[in-house]
């Protein structure tokens, strides 16, 4: 397991955008644009298409997400691997943890 939170560290600056594309796609396949869509309808963050793909690149390349066939009007779609599953749970936990630790240390 801390191999996977390792992998996932090791997006470097992309570590943001590979959790909000691993976060969205927890409920279900979407093509990029799709993508794009989700995240900031929910963040209020707009993801530029090289930030995208850039960072769906690197999750296929840790196997976190994998690409699926070509649907209609010729986007892909992506999915969420169990690795990918796996690790968005392990760092969603560290984050959670950190939080802890920040609130105790500010109510000091």
């Amino acid at each position: 397991m801390a191999r996977t939170i390792a992998s996932l560290n090791a997006l470097g600056r992309l570590a943001e955008p590979g959790l909000l594309i691993l976060a969205s796609l927890c409920t279900g396949k979407k093509h990029g644009y799709a993508l794009i869509l989700d995240i900031e309808a929910h963040t209020a963050k707009r993801m530029g298409p090289g930030t995208l793909y850039g960072a769906l690149a690197r999750l296929e390349g840790l196997g976190f997400v994998e690409p699926l066939s070509v649907g209609d009007r010729g986007r892909r779609p992506y999915r969420i691997t169990h690795a990918g599953r796996r690790a968005f749970a392990e760092r969603l936990s560290e984050l959670q943890a950190y939080r802890t630790m920040l609130l105790g240390l500010a109510a000091r």
